[in-house]
């Protein structure tokens, strides 16, 4: 997950002197900060450094990203006005820093570099509400309450996360990852109607380019079949719902997951047991990719993510 990063003391030392927005808007604190984690933990991957709303900040769009908090946005979407403020991406010049930082670490890593979006739903539900939100109640009834302009806002949106994924495949990354961190908020029938047109959209945009597309929800579980639907080549399982179950609604593709973040604070014996389990329900089939089921807690133990790396590694040696 792309917080890995973050309970790194030199993560915490940087982030001292630089805001979230001044390390995105220089390549060389992106490379920086992407490369920590994989130097520190030895994972298979880099995750770019960003954020899903790191290209609505770069159309002009007023978002702060508060400590502890998220993104927090001065004016939040109220309106078919509003629609007005969400103009095309360009993204050589709009994201021109982030895809420097992409053109350095495919040379400086020996892994695949991951990027990613946001989904079209959680970008909306993040400007409807004005930031995070317990319960979405805003974002679901303009959803409901005006569906034709939901979907032009959701359109807008996938027009802006399609552009920038395509950018970073373009500029190097090996695998994208579109998160819909809030999707489990919706009734499956919602999801269908007012969201997974749009994840398709995006999803399929990518198609040509011959890069594994990774789709990732939290409290997913009786979304998971759709998410499948939406055309990804792997979907993401949080911890909560077991993975054998969750790989038997998304079908013949490759899962990811699914271990639960607050597992790491627990003495080392109980995380590697859990870690087992959940090798255990995906029973050693091609197509696991080993995760956590969401982001890394900020006060996990660097050396805890690192034995559980070195553990996942010796249990799955040999394996596709």
């Amino acid at each position: 997950m792309r917080q890995a990063g973050r309970s790194l003391p030199e993560f915490r030392a940087l982030r001292e002197r630089h805001s979230f927005f001044d390390v995105v808007r220089s390549p060389e604190l992106t490379a920086e900060v992407t490369l920590q984690p994989v130097r520190r933990l030895g994972v298979d991957a880099a995750i770019l450094f960003s954020d899903i709303v790191t290209p609505l900040h770069a159309i002009g769009v007023d978002v702060e990203m508060r400590p502890g908090v998220g993104p927090v946005f001065a004016e939040p979407f109220r309106s078919e006005d509003d629609l007005d403020r969400l103009r095309p991406l360009d993204p050589e010049s709009d994201l021109a820093p982030v895809l420097e930082a992409v053109r350095i670490l495919v040379t400086e890593l020996d892994v695949p570099l991951i990027g990613f979006a946001g989904a079209p739903f959680t970008m909306a539900a993040y400007l409807v509400e004005g930031g995070p939100s317990r319960d979405y109640a805003r974002t679901k009834a303009l959803m409901i309450g005006a569906p034709d302009l939901f979907r032009r806002l959701l359109d807008r949106l996938a027009d802006l996360s399609l552009a920038s994924l395509r950018a970073q495949v373009e500029a190097g990354v090996a695998a994208v990852q579109l998160f819909d961190s809030w999707a489990g908020a919706l009734h499956p029938r919602h999801y269908a109607d007012h969201v997974l047109p749009t994840s398709a959209r995006v999803l399929g945009g990518l198609a040509d380019l011959d890069v594994p597309r990774i789709h990732f929800g939290v409290t997913t579980g009786e979304l998971l079949g759709l998410m499948a639907e939406a055309g990804a080549d792997v979907v993401g399982v949080d911890w909560r719902t077991p993975l054998d179950r969750g790989w038997a609604r998304i079908g013949d593709r490759a899962v990811q997951g699914n271990l639960d973040p607050s597992v790491l604070g627990a003495p080392w014996p109980a995380v590697a047991a859990e870690a087992d389990r959940v090798l255990e329900a995906a029973g050693g089939r091609p197509g696991h990719v080993f995760n956590l089921g969401h982001g890394v807690l900020p006060d996990t133990d660097p050396d805890t993510l690192a034995r559980l790396v070195d553990h996942v590694h010796e249990r799955t040696e040999g394996r596709a």
